[in-house]
């Protein structure tokens, strides 16, 4: 057994080479396509944290509606809306987009019905309406933490469709940027107010 001849050295050093140049970049895309899988699901999980506190607003609301219902019962047009928003935001959605658009209108139209409590003062002063202002405002709070795990995460996803070479396995692969929840005015972004 002699030393390898040069033609064998340079053949061995062309295979090796050539797996290399193979083997690395399939390598690459696996580790990215698997950072966009594991991402998609991290995705859709915190989704369901923000669902869970949207179900728990979604069912505060119709005590709250009874509860000014009595106390001002002329407001119908806005108790109304409040009942219809609601009834939105709980069918099902072709997609996140127009979940997060029902839930906007919602927020506004809850808005507004606790902007009438300020013009009943037996109202605001009623135990149980101040306990599901209460609530309501805890409620509020979680789903604010919520949507902020979720925009991280969407945040994150968005960056890699959009950055080079990411981008690459995105596209190939079906991998899309997502819409972030995001509330439009700064007084849809406070929490209600509690008030004793």
């Amino acid at each position: 057994m002699g030393s390898p001849s040069p033609e064998m050295s340079a053949a061995l050093v062309v295979g090796v080479c050539a797996c290399a140049v193979l083997v690395v970049p399939a390598i690459w895309i696996a580790v990215v396509y698997n950072g966009f899988a594991r991402l998609r699901q991290t995705i859709r999980e915190s989704f369901s944290g923000v669902d869970v506190e949207l179900k728990r607003r979604h069912d505060l609301i119709p005590n709250l509606v009874a509860t000014v219902q009595g106390y001002a019962n002329h407001e119908r047009e806005t108790i109304a809306l409040v009942i219809q928003a609601r009834a939105r935001a709980m069918a099902p959605h072709a997609n996140a987009i127009d979940a997060i658009s029902s839930e906007r209108a919602l927020g506004k139209s809850l808005g507004r019905l606790l902007a009438i409590a300020e013009n009943y003062p037996t109202l605001k002063a009623d135990q149980h309406f101040l306990e599901l202002q209460r609530e309501l405002s805890l409620t509020e709070d979680r789903l604010a933490a919520s949507r902020r795990f979720y925009n991280s995460n969407v945040r994150e996803m968005n960056a890699k469709c959009a950055s080079f070479p990411s981008n690459i396995v995105a596209g190939v692969f079906g991998f899309e940027e997502v819409p972030f929840f995001e509330l439009e005015s700064s007084a849809e972004r406070a929490a209600p107010a509690v008030r004793t």
